[in-house]
């Protein structure tokens, strides 16, 4: 029986070379190899015989299959390193509560996209990421799986941000076409409305964090406020002089940290417009700037030397207190958002600073550079810690998972997946939570997804 097998194996093995050669055009191979294998009557006419195709199926699954095994490999490679490492013996008895921190190779790649990748962001409930690209396209993927779920076309030019509302029931789009579209992702991801008023490309897209306005930034220098329900542009905020890259809300709505070509970052006084504090030291284009959550402010105090706040600052206690911001001048710099102050400049980067987010511990500072990597800061002692090899070309973008998780029925994924460590929930406590998840994204067109 395994002799009769093998023949079996070794004609199909020649009619699939034979339908390779045909199809190349390699005729004379091809004759060459029906004589010598007596496969003289060897038809290629028809579509549906199991030989057609099989050589290049064989081929490509070998590439496959060494590329995982390189894979595990390095992450073989990786974790050896960290057991042999002598922090890690010192600390193996707490590694269970260790913050997640993001190691090559990632755990997913996601490629589709035909153009370098704008923006990713996470869906606050579903395992859902969306990404953006120059290709004109926002595409939905399920990060666990790595499978496409979705290609959503609407904008005729870049896609340049994307984002949820907090309960997920609305996805935002901006775009080089100069319009702002609106998704409804209970429906299809239909669009649902297309916000005009912008003069030029517009750079960002925010929701505010109770889900009934935006907030936009725009190569027209102007950042805009609308109502989600009606579509109405119902702010315009003026004070940068050049291309607004940026524009973030913090968490408490109140204030708008944005960044700009003019080399400054601005705080804005959400209900009227006013620019509260200008944020210089910059020598270049600013391309991110983000507040700090208020679980850094402890870490931020200690690097800065701040102690604790002043009896009557109680803003100093609110979000909006502290921002970081990148650049293309290689730096991040840390700021009191209050007095205007830099606290601290971060340097180790070798290219331009793409993204910024802060560590769901409330500990470190991570930011994704065209310079290909990750770094991972320190916030005690604003040490660049670990520097990932993250993508072959420019890191575009990075955001940190987010999920709603609560209640008893969701207990188990809460403990393993919060803030990088166990943490027990109170059954009532439905708020959001910072998941180990890191999603980014590249200029070569693909998306990464690092989780422990």
């Amino acid at each position: 029986m395994s002799s009769l097998l093998s023949e079996r194996q070794k004609d199909e093995l020649h009619k699939s070379m034979l339908s390779y050669l045909h199809s190349a055009g390699l005729n004379d191979s091809y004759e060459a190899l029906k004589r010598e294998t007596d496969n003289t009557e060897f038809q290629v006419d028809n579509p549906k015989a199991r030989w057609i195709g099989l050589l290049e199926k064989k081929w490509t699954s070998v590439i496959r299959l060494q590329k995982k095994i390189m894979d595990l490999e390095s992450r073989n490679a990786s974790l050896l390193a960290e057991l042999s490492s002598p922090t890690r013996a010192s600390t193996a008895s707490s590694s269970s509560s260790a913050p997640f921190l993001p190691r090559a190779p990632a755990k997913q790649t996601l490629t589709s996209h035909r153009a370098p990748i704008t923006k990713v962001t996470f869906h606050p409930t579903w395992t859902v990421l969306a990404s953006t690209s120059e290709d004109s396209s926002i595409k939905i993927w399920d990060w666990e799986s790595g499978e496409m779920e979705r290609t959503i076309k609407g904008h005729t030019k870049s896609v340049n941000d994307v984002d949820f509302d907090s309960k997920g029931n609305l996805m935002v789009t901006c775009s080089s076409d100069l319009t702002i579209k609106l998704w409804d992702t209970s429906n299809e991801y239909t669009n649902s409305k297309t916000l005009h008023g912008h003069d030029h490309s517009v750079s960002s897209v925010r929701f505010t964090p109770d889900g009934e306005k935006l907030v936009s930034a725009s190569r027209d220098k102007t950042i805009k406020v609308w109502e989600v329900a009606s579509g109405y542009c119902v702010k315009t905020f003026t004070g940068h002089s050049e291309w607004v890259r940026g524009v973030v809300p913090s968490d408490d709505g109140k204030w708008l940290v944005s960044c700009s070509n003019d080399q400054t970052s601005r705080i804005w006084d959400f209900l009227n417009g006013e620019t509260k504090m200008e944020l210089r030291g910059h020598e270049h284009v600013l391309e991110c700037a983000i507040f700090a959550p208020t679980n850094c402010y402890a870490a931020i105090r200690e690097l800065a030397g701040l102690g604790n706040p002043p009896a009557g600052d109680s803003r100093a206690k609110l979000p909006g207190a502290f921002v970081a911001t990148g650049s293309r001048d290689k730096t991040i710099k840390l700021w009191d958002a209050i007095s205007g102050q830099c606290l601290r400049t971060f340097v180790g980067h070798d290219n331009w600073i793409r993204a910024l987010v802060f560590h769901p511990s409330g500990k470190y500072l991570l930011s994704a550079s065209d310079d290909k990597t990750i770094k991972i800061w320190d916030l005690v002692n604003g040490r660049c810690v670990k520097t990932v090899d993250a993508h072959g070309h420019f890191v575009t973008s990075m955001t940190w998972g987010r999920a709603l998780i609560g209640g008893s029925s969701s207990q188990n994924t809460t403990d393993n997946l919060t803030n990088g460590h166990t943490t027990k929930k109170k059954e009532e406590d439905n708020g959001p939570r910072r998941i180990n998840v890191l999603a980014t994204g590249s200029v070569d067109q693909t998306i990464k997804i690092w989780t422990p």
